[in-house]
C-alpha cells in the first residue's frame, strides 16, 4: 500500500502541484514570521550588547522625590564622585557623560523620526585618553568642540539628508537651536539602529542642556582585567550615596534595552502571522478539494484494491500516506521559502522613520517544528475526510462507470446542519444590534457568530450552487451553446464547485467585511474629531514628555488673526487600576476651542480637587456629577478624592477627563509643561505664521482643522493594508483551486470535448466554454462572500456604534467593485491553461480514449 501511495502521488503531479503550492504558502508565512521574530530579537540583543562594549558598570542618579525641580536630577553625579569612582579597586577607566533627548529637523524642515521620546537620543561626546569616544567612532569630520557644533550618526544623516557643514535645527525641551554639523559617527546602540536618531554635543553644552554645569546624567566604568562585572557593581554600590545614585551592570542594561525594543516592535510579527493563518485556512479547502477529486478519479482503482483484499484501514492509510508525503515535501520547500520571507521582511516593514535591525537569520527549532506541524498536520487533517470516503467504496463500485450523486438523505442532513448553523450564527449577530459598547464579551460573541455564519455558508454551498448558478444562466446564455455548456459543467458536481468557490468566498468575505468596517470607522472617527473640535488650529507636542516653551505660548497668542488661544496640559490619570488621559484646561477659554456636550454638570466649578469625566469613564466608575473618584495624576504617588463637577459626551479632543490646568501641571511628569495650544483664528492667521511663532520647532506639530480631523482616522490605514494583503493571498489560493478543478473537469470530459470538436465546435469555442465555467464558479464564490461580508459588517457595526456614537454603516462601493473584479479576473486567468489544454485536443484521439 505504501508503494501504491507513492505511485499515486507521482501519477498526479500536475494536480498535486496546486496543493503543494497552497501548503507551501502557509508554511512559508508561519516559519518566515517565526524566524523573522527570532532574528529581530537576536539583532536587538546583539546591538544592545555591542553598544555597551567596554562598559562594565553604569552609575545613574535615582529619581528624585515628587516636587524636586528637574535641574536637580543629576546633583548626585559630579566631578567629586567621578574621582571617587576612579579610586574603586577594579576600575580601569571612568567616563562621565550628560545624556538626554533632542529632536532634529530634517533638511526639508519636518521633524526627523520624532514619534517616540526614547528614540531621539542626545549625548555628550566624551573622549578618552586617546582623544576618542569608543562608543561613537568617527566616520567623517571631527567631534564637536563648542556650543555651536553638533555631530550625528550616519543613519540620522542619511534620513535627514544632512552633510558636513550644514546648519541643523533642533530642540531639546524648549527654545529652538541651530548648530553646525561637524562630524558623523557610527553607533551600535539598538535604540538608534531600530529607528532612532543620535545627536552629540561637547561635554559643556550637553551638561547645560541635560543636567547642570559640572553635573552628569551617567558615569560609565570600565573594569580592569580580571575583575568581574558583578563584583565591580557590588563595590561601586557600597560607596555610592544610596539616596542619590545607583549602579547597574552593562549586562543588565543591555537586557533592559533589548526587552524594551522587543516590546515596542512586537506588533511587526502579527500581520505576517495573520497572513499565515488565512493562507492555511483558505488553503485547506484547496487540499480537501484536491484529495476529494483524486479519490473520485480513483474510485475504480480503490474498489479493485478492496476486491483483492485491501482493508478499509489500508485504503485510509494509503490516502493519508499520500498527504503526509506531500505535506513533508511542502514543509521543507515552504520552510526554505520562509527563510527568504524572513530575510525580506525587515526591508518591507522598515521605513525611514522606523527602520528594523538587520542581521543574520536566527534559525531555532521552533520555526522548523512549526513548519512540519503546519505542513504535514494540516495536509493530513484536510485529507482525512476524503480518505474515510475512499474507505467506504465497495468492491462493486468497480462495475460502475459513472460517479454516483450524493444520496437524498445526505443532502437533507447537509441542509439541516447548514440551516441550523446559519440560524445560530445570524441570530447571534443580530442579537448584538442593541449592544452599547465593544466589550470583550461582545467582541467574542461577534467573532463566534461570524465563524458560525461562515461555516453555515460552507456547508450549504453545494445546495446553493444549483439555484445560484442557474440564476447566472441568463448571463452565460448570451454566449449561446457555449454558455449553456459552461453552466451545465459547473452544475455537474455541485460539491466540487462549492469547494472550489469556498476559497474565493472566504477571502471575499474577509476583505469585504474589513473594507466596510474600515470605511465606516474612518468616517465615524472623522465626524467624532470634527464634532469635538471648535478650534481652527492646533499646536501640539509629538509626545507627552515634550513641552511647549512658555514664551512660545505668548508669541502664538500675539499672532495677527488669533482670536482665542487656550493652552492645554496633558497628563495621565490613574483610576481603578487603569491609566486614562486627563487634559488640564482653563475653564474661561476652553469652551471656545472644544465642543463639549455635557450630559450633566459643567466646567463652572472646575478647580483644585475637582474634575470632569467623559461619559464612558463616568459609567465605568459608576459616578455622576457630585460624586467622587479615587485617583492620582501624573507622578503624584498619593491617591486623592476628586469631586466630579460634570460628565460630558466622549470627545477625543478633551480626552477621558478634564482638570484645572494648574493642578494637572503641578503633578505632571514634566511639571509646568504645556502640550497643546488650541486656537480660534480668522483667515489672516496662517499656518506659516504660527510655525514661525513657535520657532519652527521640530518638537511641535501645527495642524489646521482639516489635518487634525484626517489624522484622527489615520490608524485605519493599517486595517486597509491588512485587507489588501488578505485579498492577494485569498485570490492566489483561490486561483490555484480553480486551475485544479478545471484541469480535473477537462480530464473527465476528454471524450465529451472530442465529440464537441467533431460536431463542429472550434477551438475558440472550447476555450470560451472553459473560461465561462471558471467565471461562473468565481462569481458564485464572490456573491456568497459579499452577502456574508455585508451582513457581518452590519451586525458587528453595532459594537462600533456603541463605542463611537457617530458611527454609521458606510459601504465603499468602489472597493467592493474592485474586489469583485479581482475575483472574476482571478477565475478567468486561472482558466487559461486548462482552456488551452482542452482546445488543443484532437477530436479523433479524444473520442477514442476509454
Amino acid at each position: 500500500m505504501l508503494r501504491t501511495a507513492l505511485h499515486n502521488l507521482l501519477a498526479h503531479k500536475g494536480r498535486l502541484a496546486m496543493t503543494f503550492i497552497a501548503v507551501c504558502l502557509g508554511v512559508a508565512f508561519v516559519s518566515g514570521t517565526l524566524v523573522f521574530a527570532d532574528s529581530s530579537a537576536a539583532a536587538y540583543r546583539a546591538a544592545a550588547a555591542k553598544s555597551f562594549d567596554g562598559v562594565a558598570v553604569t552609575v545613574t542618579p535615582k529619581d528624585p522625590p515628587p516636587g524636586t525641580p528637574e535641574n536637580q536630577h543629576a546633583d548626585g553625579l559630579d566631578d567629586a564622585l567621578v574621582r571617587k569612582l576612579a579610586a574603586v579597586p577594579g576600575v580601569a577607566a571612568v567616563r562621565p557623560s550628560a545624556d538626554g533627548m533632542a529632536v532634529l529637523s530634517a533638511s526639508d524642515g519636518t521633524p526627523l523620526r520624532a514619534g517616540s521620546a526614547w528614540a531621539n537620543l542626545a549625548a555628550s561626546y566624551a573622549p578618552g585618553p586617546d582623544g576618542r569616544d569608543s562608543r561613537y567612532p568617527l566616520a567623517e569630520g571631527r567631534a564637536p568642540r563648542d556650543g555651536g557644533e553638533i555631530a550625528v550618526d550616519i543613519g540620522t544623516a542619511d534620513a535627514g539628508r544632512f552633510h558636513l557643514g550644514d546648519m541643523i535645527t533642533l530642540a531639546t525641551d524648549g527654545p529652538v537651536m541651530t548648530k553646525r554639523l561637524v562630524g558623523l559617527v557610527r553607533t551600535a546602540d539598538s535604540r538608534v539602529t531600530a529607528g532612532g536618531t543620535l545627536a552629540l554635543f561637547d561635554l559643556a553644552t550637553a551638561q547645560k542642556l541635560f543636567a547642570a554645569p559640572g553635573r552628569y546624567t551617567r558615569i560609565d566604568l570600565t573594569a580592569a582585567p580580571g575583575t568581574a562585572e558583578a563584583v565591580l557593581a557590588d563595590r561601586v554600590t557600597e560607596m555610592l550615596p544610596a539616596e542619590r545614585a545607583e549602579a547597574v551592570s552593562a549586562t543588565a542594561q543591555a537586557l533592559q534595552q533589548s526587552i524594551l525594543l522587543d516590546t515596542l516592535t512586537r506588533g511587526y510579527t502579527k500581520i505576517p502571522m495573520i497572513f499565515a493563518a488565512v493562507a492555511l485556512f483558505i488553503g485547506s479547502f484547496l487540499i480537501i478539494n484536491t484529495f476529494t477529486m483524486l479519490v473520485s478519479r480513483r474510485v475504480r482503482d480503490i474498489a479493485l484494491l478492496r476486491a483483492i483484499g485491501a482493508s478499509r484501514r489500508q485504503v485510509v492509510g494509503s490516502v493519508l500516506a499520500e498527504a503526509a508525503l506531500l505535506g513533508l515535501a511542502a514543509s521543507v520547500t515552504g520552510f526554505l521559502l520562509g527563510l527568504g520571507i524572513a530575510a525580506a521582511l525587515p526591508a518591507l516593514l522598515s521605513t525611514d522613520e522606523h527602520p528594523l535591525p538587520r542581521g543574520s537569520l536566527a534559525i531555532g527549532p521552533i520555526p522548523l517544528i512549526a513548519a512540519l506541524f503546519v505542513g504535514v498536520g494540516v495536509t493530513m487533517a484536510a485529507a482525512l475526510v476524503p480518505s474515510l470516503r475512499a474507505a467506504r467504496v465497495a468492491p462493486l463500485e468497480a462495475m460502475r462507470s459513472a460517479q454516483q450523486p450524493p444520496s437524498a438523505s445526505r443532502s437533507w442532513i447537509r441542509g439541516a446542519a447548514g440551516t441550523a448553523l446559519l440560524l445560530l450564527g445570524a441570530g447571534m449577530l443580530v442579537s448584538l444590534s442593541g449592544a452599547e459598547d465593544a466589550s470583550v464579551d461582545n467582541l467574542q460573541s461577534a467573532m463566534f457568530g461570524c465563524a458560525l455564519l461562515g461555516a453555515a455558508l460552507i456547508v450549504l454551498a453545494p445546495l446553493l450552487a444549483g439555484p445560484v448558478i442557474r440564476l447566472f444562466g441568463t448571463l452565460t446564455g448570451r454566449f449561446g451553446v457555449v454558455g449553456h455548456l459552461a453552466r451545465q459543467n459547473a452544475l455537474r458536481d455541485p460539491r466540487r464547485t462549492a469547494a472550489t468557490a469556498a476559497a474565493l468566498m472566504i477571502s471575499t468575505a474577509l476583505v469585504g467585511g474589513l473594507a466596510v468596517l474600515g470605511e465606516s470607522t474612518s468616517r465615524a472617527l472623522d465626524r467624532q474629531a470634527a464634532a469635538g473640535l471648535a478650534a481652527d488650529y492646533t499646536i501640539g507636542t509629538l509626545n507627552s514628555m515634550n513641552s511647549i516653551d512658555p514664551a512660545a505660548v505668548q508669541r502664538v497668542a500675539a499672532v495677527p488673526g488669533v482670536r482665542t488661544s487656550s493652552a492645554v496640559a496633558d497628563s495621565t490619570l490613574f483610576v481603578s487600576g487603569h491609566v486614562r488621559q486627563i487634559s488640564g484646561v482653563d475653564p474661561a477659554t476652553v469652551g471656545a476651542v472644544m465642543k463639549l456636550d455635557f450630559v450633566n454638570g459643567s466646567l463652572d466649578d472646575l478647580g483644585p480637587g475637582r474634575i470632569a469625566l467623559s461619559k464612558t469613564i463616568a459609567e465605568a466608575q459608576g459616578v455622576r456629577t457630585g460624586g467622587q473618584v479615587n485617583a492620582r495624576i501624573g507622578r503624584d504617588q498619593a491617591f486623592h478624592k476628586y469631586t466630579v463637577v460634570g460628565v460630558y459626551q466622549d470627545n477625543p479632543v478633551a480626552g477621558d477627563a478634564l482638570g484645572a490646568r494648574a493642578e494637572v501641571q503641578k503633578h505632571a511628569f514634566v511639571p509646568g509643561a504645556i502640550q497643546r495650544i488650541l486656537l480660534r483664528a480668522d483667515a489672516t492667521a496662517t499656518e506659516q505664521a504660527l510655525r514661525a511663532a513657535v520657532g519652527n520647532s521640530p518638537l511641535l506639530r501645527v495642524q489646521d482643522r482639516a489635518a487634525f480631523v484626517a489624522e484622527a482616522a489615520g490608524t485605519v490605514g493599517n486595517l486597509l493594508t491588512l485587507m489588501y494583503g488578505l485579498l492577494v493571498i485569498g485570490v492566489v489560493i483561490a486561483a490555484l483551486g480553480v486551475v485544479n478543478t478545471l484541469a480535473m473537469s477537462v480530464s473527465e470530459r476528454t471524450r465529451e470535448l472530442g465529440m464537441l470538436r467533431a460536431l463542429g465546435l472550434d477551438r475558440s469555442g472550447v476555450r470560451r466554454m472553459v473560461v465561462l465555467e471558471a467565471l461562473t464558479i468565481a462569481a458564485f464564490g464572490t456573491l456568497l462572500g459579499l452577502v456574508s461580508a455585508l451582513f457581518g459588517a452590519w451586525a458587528v457595526g453595532a459594537l462600533a456604534n456603541g463605542a463611537i456614537p457617530q458611527y454609521t454603516l458606510t459601504i465603499p462601493w468602489g472597493t467592493l467593485l474592485l474586489v469583485c473584479l479581482l475575483s472574476l479576473a482571478a477565475g478567468a486567468l486561472a482558466a487559461l491553461v486548462p482552456a488551452q489544454r482542452a482546445a488543443a485536443m484532437r477530436p479523433l484521439q479524444a473520442t477514442a480514449q476509454a
